[in-house]
């Protein structure tokens, strides 16, 4: 059965090309007040401002999915040295809004900061958006067939506040609070009986916990040699305004080596596992763009999540003094019992721009192939 797009009145087409419109001038008239556009151009991609200065950069995006017809957004990025001290870690700030000619919208930030002498670092994300949820089911035996689509409005937001205690070792809160809103199923398949679906009628769930994170990385968009590790554990109680019982427990740990002074090869082990009332949309996923890349994100979901990707960048190419690439493999699963006896794999490759040169950042275009298909991707800064 064929999916019914949301129709679009020139009402909204109009409020779509206005706050375009909008993002456009913000840009063009940044570029306009240093009334040369050579002069921007230059300080912008060749990096001219000193290394000890914070740097900003913002561009148009301009991308196209079956979902959401065509997507146009804008992207940037904030990177500083706290107190434009050198010595102190690089602390970086991204976002991406966006809007489509289907009518969705939404807006994604995050952020890895350092204070002064790297004693406080706060680590974390928001994410709104008004978009269609693909469901495929729970578990990593699904068809693999789409059974719906489930419109919403989604909020997310992550916060680790943490507090240097010796040498490189971090602790302290965290903070998860997700919400999903006006919930209505498009589906392609049969449909099942209601109620079925934990969190089909949305939910406000906010988790509270603690953290634990040793880091030397100096740069994090680009981790030229370092590592990082982190064991979290979030709590969701009714008792604090949640609508579900759940604790969810974290483990990221990534190690960087350097080859040569080019060459980098990374690795990373992640797992999410989960108990108790868990709603459907905040199951632990494989794909997006930073593991499994080209698996869509939430095609395979469920309560426990451990995943293994590897990447070489060559941070330049030899021949260049700004273009570089990566290749990168990963393996990973989904299970409710923590048995991960199907594993499921994606591997690909991407260019690498050098945008920062004095930072040290590059961005990456790349493209994940899996059994099911391609994804492409397009951010600042690496993967892991």
């Amino acid at each position: 059965m064929k999916r019914n797009q949301p129709r679009i009145t020139i009402g909204k087409k109009l409020r779509i090309l206005l706050l375009f419109s909008i993002s456009l001038f913000c840009i063009g008239y940044s570029g306009y007040s240093q009334s040369k556009v050579s002069k921007i151009f230059n300080k912008i991609f060749n990096d001219t401002t000193s290394i000890e200065k914070s740097k900003w950069i913002a561009y148009p995006t301009l991308s196209y999915a079956p979902e959401t017809s065509w997507e146009i957004g804008v992207a940037s990025a904030l990177v500083y040295y706290a107190k434009n001290d050198t010595l102190n870690r690089l602390s970086e700030a991204s976002g991406f809004s966006f809007i489509t000619l289907q009518g969705q919208y939404g807006a994604h930030f995050e952020h890895a900061l350092y204070s002064d002498k790297n004693k406080w670092f706060a680590l974390g994300k928001l994410k709104f958006q008004s978009y269609p949820l693909s469901y495929y089911g729970i578990g990593p035996d699904i068809s693999g067939d789409e059974l719906a689509v489930a419109n919403a409005n989604f909020i997310l937001i992550r916060e680790r506040f943490l507090r240097n205690v010796k040498g490189h070792w971090y602790l302290g809160a965290e903070i998860d609070y997700e919400r999903l809103s006006n919930v209505s199923f498009d589906w392609l398949q049969d449909q099942p009986s209601a109620g079925t679906i934990l969190g089909e009628n949305g939910y406000s769930n906010l988790g509270l916990g603690l953290g634990l994170i040793y880091d030397n990385r100096h740069n994090v968009l680009n981790v030229r040699h370092g590592f990082l590790s982190e064991i979290g554990c979030l709590f969701n109680e009714p008792a604090w305004g949640s609508t579900n019982k759940l604790r969810t427990i974290f483990i990221d740990n990534r190690a960087f080596f350097k080859v040569t002074d080019k060459n980098v090869l990374g690795f990373q082990m992640i797992g999410q596992f989960s108990k108790g009332e868990v709603p459907f949309n905040q199951l632990s996923m494989i794909g997006g763009e930073t593991i499994m890349r080209g698996y869509y994100l939430g095609k395979y979901r469920d309560k426990n999540l451990l995943a293994l990707q590897t990447e070489h960048r060559w941070l330049p190419f030899k021949f260049s003094k700004r273009i570089g690439g990566a290749v990168f493999a990963g393996v990973g699963s989904v299970s409710p019992n923590l048995d991960f006896k199907k594993l499921f794999w994606s591997a690909g490759g991407g260019l690498r721009v050098l945008i920062f040169p004095k930072r040290d950042i590059f961005t990456r275009v790349d493209v994940g192939f899996t059994p099911d298909g391609p994804g492409f991707y397009m951010y600042i800064g690496e993967a892991f």
